[in-house]
């Protein structure tokens, strides 16, 4: 069943603009410095629960990524989809600099060959995945209605690493789980220890916000 949706994913439910849209949404160098000015912006003009908000996003995406997502990809080795089949397409944009003149340009497209399987494999989990969900769920938890408008490039990020030929849809599924119920912990986490300690540490600053996720 994988291996089935998998090759519609990424061999069948395609197009030219589709493959452009989906190789630039996997690309993380496009992206990042697109995300440093909005959050530049809610640092300075966000106010406590704006710089709360990043605080806990950077923790949850740092456990995601730093932890969780490196130490479970060592020890399930899953290969990738174009490290085990035959056929399988694999897209990226061209190679430019700087970064962003690579959407003007044709993706690179290229075919999997059968292969023996190398030693370990980094399919799951997804960080890409992994790490957008728990950004989505932050946000979502501190902003309510409009936070969960982030899970929607959250799953088009996660369907285009299926679409790219470098994860199985039930590694980036999985994944999209393990990010929200990370950045939940993270969220509870930082909260009971925000009203446990925030009297002690900070106590003007606790006065008016004794909430470190207000409604």
């Amino acid at each position: 069943m994988d291996q089935h949706l998998l090759f519609l994913i990424n061999r069948s439910w395609t197009s030219p603009w589709l493959d452009s849209v989906m190789a630039a949404a996997s690309s993380w160098d496009l992206w990042w410095p697109v995300l440093i000015l909005p959050a530049v912006l809610v640092a300075l003009f966000g106010g406590f629960r704006g710089r709360a908000f990043l605080l806990v996003a950077g923790l949850a995406v740092g456990i995601s990524d730093g932890v969780v997502v490196r130490t479970l990809k060592d020890v399930v080795g899953r290969p990738r989809p174009h490290e085990m089949l035959e056929g399988v397409r694999t897209l990226d944009l061209a190679k430019a600099s700087p970064r962003f003149l690579a959407v003007t340009l044709p993706v690179t497209e290229d075919f999997s060959e059968a292969r023996i399987l190398p030693p370990t494999g980094k399919s799951f989990p997804s960080g890409h995945a992994t790490n957008n969900f728990a950004a989505a769920t932050v946000c979502a938890v501190f902003f309510r209605r409009f936070g969960w408008v982030l899970f929607l490039p959250a799953a088009i990020v996660a369907y285009s690493r299926v679409y790219v030929g470098s994860h199985w849809p039930l590694d980036v599924t999985a994944s999209a789980l393990l990010g929200i119920a990370i950045a939940l912990f993270v969220c509870a986490a930082a909260e009971a220890i925000w009203r446990k300690f925030s009297p002690r540490w900070v106590p003007k600053l606790s006065q008016a916000h004794p909430g470190l996720i207000e409604p």
